[in-house]
């Protein structure tokens, strides 16, 4: 074989080797972002389960708390903004704004939640009422249910980012446009604070 015909098959090689790694690489990104993807679907539907409860929850303090008909219309506006943005998130996994504007709306709406059962501690029939009792079990149910989803999340993001980062998937990555995915992070500072507990 002459030399010009071993530089050829070296060459024919080479490009063989830089495809099988572009294949490679870009299979395992595409799959990275279909499973956190996947997992934000998971996240999505625990959150409208816990839309769906809102309503119950506020038609249920209704009859009890008629004096706070400011604090029930912000809960269900609230709801309303977190729906909305949860939405847009739903249609991006990952995207930063997209997930930065529906983690803001999810502690918007928590905090009116936490103020709605600080609200109702001084409706003691309220707190006895079975039907609320049953949504507020219902809606702890869920919250548990979402910071698992969330979790999951997150492994999938730091997982998928990890991969997209790391040279040389880096180079497939920027080359096929396969962008930063956002993680799921709480933004209130209550939320990043351990939980006081007096038992006096």
């Amino acid at each position: 074989m002459s030399i010009f015909g071993i530089i050829l098959l070296l060459l024919v090689a080479a490009i063989v080797a830089v495809g099988l790694f572009v294949w490679k690489s870009y299979n395992r990104l595409v799959t990275l972002r279909n499973r956190y993807q996947n997992s934000y679907s998971q996240i999505d539907v625990q959150l409208q389960r816990r839309y769906d409860l809102i309503p119950n929850l506020v038609e249920t303090a209704k009859g009890y708390m008629a004096h706070e008909r400011e604090t029930l219309e912000a809960v269900i506006a609230a709801r309303n903004q977190a729906m909305s943005s949860s939405r847009a998130a739903a249609a991006a996994p990952g995207d930063p704004q997209a997930m930065q504007q529906a983690m803001t709306a999810e502690a918007g709406l928590t905090g009116m939640l936490s103020r709605l059962m600080v609200v109702s501690e001084d409706y003691p029939d309220l707190k006895a009422d079975q039907s609320m009792q049953t949504v507020m079990e219902e809606l702890r149910t869920t919250e548990n249910k979402i910071s698992f989803a969330r979790q999951a999340f997150n492994d999938g993001v730091t997982l998928y980012n990890t991969s997209r980062e790391v040279f040389p998937n880096n180079l497939v990555a920027n080359t096929f446009n396969f962008s930063f995915a956002e993680l799921w992070q709480e933004v209130t500072a209550e939320a990043r604070r351990t939980p006081r507990v007096s038992f006096s």
